[in-house]
């Protein structure tokens, strides 16, 4: 048993003093050791990149999936899947609505939808652009789950009454009222004067793509906004539908078919004039492009990672041929095999590393420009800097093992000589 200990510690102390070799070879080559850290770094930040925006594209899938609501259905006009050749996308009407109130199983609440884009906001001496003005029926806020922060939510006499009322989104709120209450103010939605009812809270999500902001609207009663702006107040192009029981989706979503294809007149066989989406299909098609994203940047990562290990395993080559004299005097001197292969496995893994923690801040850093341009959302996590050191050790022994071998294969005589291999 002591024998056992005595053996472990003489090979630690071996080891350790082999680490320190190889840091003290690294810096008698720091050039080089430079280019090797470079090509790793490259890999890493790759890598780094590639797993926080896959953490950052599923997290974005699950706050869609929240906001979106598990119990409900958005219905809108046309096949939105297929997109036919001039196909209608103004299929869905009020007879729909009111026939899913009445008729469907489990319905708690159907809200037609319109909406304006792109709509000038004026209060006092203040303009902003809104993307979109909705218009909706009674109870939007709470059809949607969306908190109002102060007033109250639009109402069935606002509806009936063509009022000329408002919910307003955060971002509005601020732009035209800063840190004052917008509730009882009248803005002017283009020239068309509107009292804000309402002030939905802030949900801090973007939708769409890009970054349009949710809480960048306001939403009025769907007939105001019809009659306002000269719409098809026959149509419209979207219903939200919201259910009791968010176990029993799939059957709700199979009656929702089967009645707006009643509805529709739509015979055995012939396609659809509507969509339906829920927030199943939603996750499965942000799934779907998370998993093409994740693709091609594994790819991307580990082509990058394959050229560090390549850079390294050559430069480990020249390495060994330009130190025969001193790997030799070491081999005659009694140092073992293993020992001048743990030296140039570690002057690999200190390489190795030292690229990691480089490309693990350019990854960051690359990160950030992508996030603040919008192209990516990325999410760091413990995770990160742990694969990143574990791919760092991968690299310098899978691609360090055969230039530590061939060292340590070495003959004294035939290395201090200057010749070949023994």
């Amino acid at each position: 048993m002591t024998a056992g200990w005595s053996e472990a510690a003489h090979a630690a102390r071996l080891t350790w003093r082999c680490l320190g070799m190889a840091v003290t070879a690294i810096l008698a080559q720091k050039l080089r050791g430079v280019f090797v850290a470079s090509a790793v770094a490259l890999g890493i930040a790759a890598l780094t990149v590639i797993v926080a925006s896959v953490d950052g594209a599923r997290q974005k899938a699950l706050e869609i999936v929240e906001w979106f609501g598990p119990n409900a259905v958005m219905v809108l006009g046309g096949d939105i899947e297929n997109r036919p050749v001039g196909q209608r996308v103004l299929t869905l009407t009020w007879d729909d609505s009111r026939a899913i109130g009445r008729s469907l199983p489990g319905v708690m609440a159907v809200v037609p939808m319109r909406s304006k884009p792109s709509v000038v906001l004026r209060h006092e001496a203040k303009n902003v652009v809104v993307p979109v003005v909705v218009g909706a029926t009674e109870n939007y806020a709470d059809t949607w789950d969306w908190p109002l922060d102060e007033g109250r939510d639009l109402t069935l006499e606002d509806i009936e009454r063509s009022a000329k009322v408002c919910l307003i989104g955060d971002a509005p709120a601020k732009a035209l009222f800063g840190d004052a209450s917008p509730l009882g103010k009248t803005i002017l939605v283009q020239d068309l004067p509107v009292q804000v009812v309402g002030r939905l809270a802030y949900r801090g999500f973007t939708g769409g793509g890009g970054d349009t902001s949710v809480d960048d609207r306001i939403i009025m009663p769907i007939t105001t906004l019809t009659q306002r702006f000269n719409m098809d107040r026959k149509y419209f192009r979207g219903l939200r539908v919201k259910f009791h029981d968010p176990s029993l989706m799939d059957a709700h979503l199979e009656n929702l078919k089967s009645l707006l294809r009643h509805q529709h007149g739509i015979g055995p066989g012939e396609p659809d004039d509507f969509s339906l989406l829920s927030a199943a299909d939603i996750l499965k098609f942000l799934s779907a492009v998370t998993g093409g994203m994740t693709v091609f940047l594994g790819v991307t990562a580990g082509v990058a990672i394959l050229v560090g290990g390549f850079v390294l395993a050559n430069l480990m080559y020249l390495s060994v041929s330009e130190r025969r004299e001193e790997i030799g005097l070491r081999k005659a001197l009694g140092a073992p095999g293993w020992a001048v292969t743990v030296q140039f496995l570690c002057e690999a893994c200190v390489l190795t590393v030292v690229g990691a923690v480089f490309g693990i801040g350019i990854g960051i850093g690359l990160g950030e420009i992508l996030s603040s341009l919008g192209l990516l959302k990325l999410v760091l996590t413990p995770k990160i800097p742990l694969l990143s050191l574990a791919a760092a050790i991968a690299i310098a022994l899978l691609f360090g093992l055969k230039p530590a071998r061939k060292a340590a294969s070495l003959d004294p005589i035939e290395a201090l000589r200057g010749g070949g291999e023994g």
